[in-house]
């Protein structure tokens, strides 16, 4: 039996990257420099990752060393060339094997906290890597999952007999795939006209409507959330929406599908939109407490 799945063992620290070394060649501009409300993409995305892992670095070229944005940053070069983002996965791995590996792209400008806290609570460390089921084509994600140690050698047998196709990879593997709490945060961005759409959500959720509900806790999610009842005031628009809003502020370790969510004390479905003064309750299973 795998120690490690067994239990016996602590999981590998865990440690972040930012794939930052491509050459924006469809956006006609460097994606990593792009500014979504006051931030560059590069500066949120490593924002959002240090908060979540024990190091944090951006992958670069090593043309790219030099650039002001990127040398903010602590850096690891890629060593391979022409093979997309693995390039920067492998240079991560060689330079830290004992780590696994959240890897982000520098251009997902929708990504929440929600999401990356649901993928670190599912992870699984005694498989090759945890990633997002894609939710346009059911297809790994990834640009934003986590490499155990053990993908390490797999890896680079698979770039080495000339593959550079991460989602293959990731579909041949030991992959634990989950369904995206949020559906439009791992959209990437690669052309201009992309970016005008995204800026253009980004605007809208700022100025969302903002709603005055109350969240009653049960069970373990009161344990975890230290409360039993708290009000809110947020631009969450579903269910769906105020849990992955709550999961980045407590440490729920409950995924939606194993609960179910009451509205004014009438069991609901978690698409249903939210009203000013909603009382929502999330139930989890007997077994969760």
């Amino acid at each position: 039996m795998d120690p490690l799945a067994s239990g016996r063992l602590a999981p590998p620290p865990l440690y972040g990257l930012v794939l930052a070394g491509g050459r924006s060649t469809r956006m006609r501009r460097d994606k990593a420099a792009l500014a979504y409300q006051g931030q560059t993409q590069l500066e949120r995305a490593m924002a959002l990752l240090t908060a979540l892992v024990a190091r944090a670095f951006v992958s670069v070229r090593a043309d790219q060393r030099g650039d002001p944005l990127r040398a903010r940053f602590a850096q690891i070069t890629d060593a391979h060339q022409n093979i997309g983002p693995l390039a920067g996965l492998l240079a991560a791995q060689a330079q830290h094997p004992e780590a696994a590996w959240l890897v982000l792209a520098c251009d997902l400008p929708l990504l929440d906290e929600g999401t990356l806290a649901h993928l670190l609570r599912a992870r699984d460390p005694a498989r090759t890597a945890t990633a997002y089921r894609s939710s346009h084509d059911g297809l790994p994600e990834p640009l934003c999952a986590v490499y155990e140690p053990r993908s390490r050698e797999p890896l680079a047998a698979y770039v080495a007999a000339g593959n550079q196709c991460p989602r293959k990879f990731l579909a041949g593997a030991d992959t634990l795939l989950l369904d995206e709490p949020n559906p439009r945060a791992l959209d990437n961005i690669n052309t201009p006209e992309e970016y005008g759409s995204a800026m253009a959500t980004l605007t809208a959720q700022s100025s969302a409507t903002t709603r005055h509900v109350t969240v009653q806790y049960y069970a373990l999610l009161r344990e975890q959330a230290g409360r039993r009842e708290e009000a809110l005031v947020t631009a969450a628009r579903t269910p769906r929406e105020l849990y992955s809003e709550l999961a980045a502020r407590y440490p729920f370790s409950l995924a939606p599908e194993v609960l179910r969510v009451a509205i004014n004390a009438e069991f609901g479905e978690w698409s249903t939109p939210l009203k000013d003064g909603d009382a929502v309750v999330f139930i989890p299973p007997v077994a969760g407490g």
